[in-house]
């Protein structure tokens, strides 16, 4: 068998970045993925902008520009070659939202400027308002960039059938590690994770080939991305469904497309490449990051939990197993920086931060858990 210090299952941007961040601190990393690097999933069909969140200064809105920050940065200076610092405008979408910008501005913890409608139009944006430009903002190639990450870290495309534990390591057919990383998204059919509400959102984008001079990439309900290469994506997460493209049929970019044309020019686009994949949400919409619960043995040994019983001491943990998950749409603003905490905790045992530890939702699913007896 061949033994590594950490298998990471699951082979998109959040398992790519625990490994990068593992590699680093000098850990033998194995990343098994049945399906490929950023092929299968949210990463595969990721626009992949990083970009912050406006709104009135929510705690997530926070967490998501600390990530933001890292993440820029990160990219300019690991991976300036698959990171496109285009600019980002965010553009409201109707009158009423135009208005809400001035209450989002005193919550602009980035870097930004305000842009007139005029001067959108001047640089190819149309039906817009007066909107924020977040200069430091950009877009990814998503599979370039997973690919980059895992550069020296050796990776093996393996339908996961069965976890094993035993003697203190765990086994994946041939592969034995100390320690295991669920980085699956939506998908979850190993161990009892439901405590942390991971449900999946359909998102599609599609490759447009144009000569179009869109020098700057938007939001706007959906984001598009400046011409990189003669290239424009046009994407959304859009359909909350547990199955697979179940809204596209025959045209799945038709009403993306639609939308896009009201924007900018897309007279002379010609599709290219059309991509589909399933990304992971938690109930909170705050990632999931640490270690994973051991629900069976706390619920045998607090069986009032599901009435509301508290307990004193942290719950048991299922030894040397930790996640990283529920990324949502912002997979790659927020995983850098949720691969370099989990990191910290796995090699230096730093604490995760409270506002990404899954415990945060355990007690809640016991008492409100329609699975469970009462």
């Amino acid at each position: 068998m061949e033994h590594y210090d950490a298998i990471v299952v699951g082979a998109g941007i959040a398992g790519c970045s625990v490994a990068y961040f593992l590699k680093e601190k000098g850990l033998k990393v194995l990343v098994v993925d049945r399906a490929g690097v950023a092929t299968a999933g949210g990463s595969s069909a990721a626009g992949a902008f990083v970009s912050p969140k406006i709104g009135k200064g929510s705690s997530l809105q926070k967490l998501t520009n600390e990530a933001f920050k890292f993440a820029k940065d990160f990219y300019k200076e690991n991976f300036p070659e698959h990171f496109k610092q285009t600019g980002v405008v965010r553009i409201p979408k109707d009158e009423d939202d135009a208005k809400k910008f001035f209450e989002y501005e005193k919550y602009n913890s980035s870097s930004y400027q305000w842009v007139e409608q005029n001067s959108l139009k001047e640089i190819g944006i149309k039906n817009s308002k007066d909107s924020f430009l977040f200069n430091e903002a950009g877009v990814c190639d998503a599979p370039k960039m997973c690919r980059a990450m895992l550069d020296g870290i050796e990776y093996v495309q393996y339908n996961v059938k069965s976890l094993n534990y035993k003697n203190k390591m765990w086994s994946i057919g041939e592969y034995r590690a100390k320690r295991l990383i669920l980085a699956t998204g939506y998908e979850n059919r190993f161990i009892d994770m439901r405590y942390m509400g991971i449900k999946g959102t359909w998102g599609s984008r599609g490759d447009y080939e144009t000569k179009l001079n869109l020098k700057v990439s938007m939001h706007k309900s959906i984001s598009i991305s400046a011409n990189i290469d003669g290239i424009v994506k046009i994407g959304a997460t859009h359909a909350k469904e547990a199955h697979a493209c179940l809204n596209c049929g025959v045209d799945p970019l038709r009403e993306l497309f639609a939308k896009a044309s009201t924007m900018i020019d897309t007279s002379d686009f010609k599709p290219k490449e059309i991509y589909c994949g399933m990304r992971s949400g938690s109930k909170d919409y705050f990632p999931l990051v640490g270690s994973v619960i051991d629900v069976s043995f706390m619920l045998d040994k607090y069986p009032k939990l599901v009435r509301g019983q508290k307990i004193k001491d942290e719950p048991k943990k299922i030894d040397n197993l930790y996640v990283l998950n529920g990324l949502g749409g912002r997979g790659f603003v927020f995983a850098p920086l949720m691969g370099k905490l989990l990191a910290d905790n796995i090699v230096k045992g730093k604490e995760i931060d409270s506002r990404v530890n899954p415990d945060r939702l355990f007690l809640k699913w016991c008492r409100k858990s329609p699975e469970l007896e009462r």
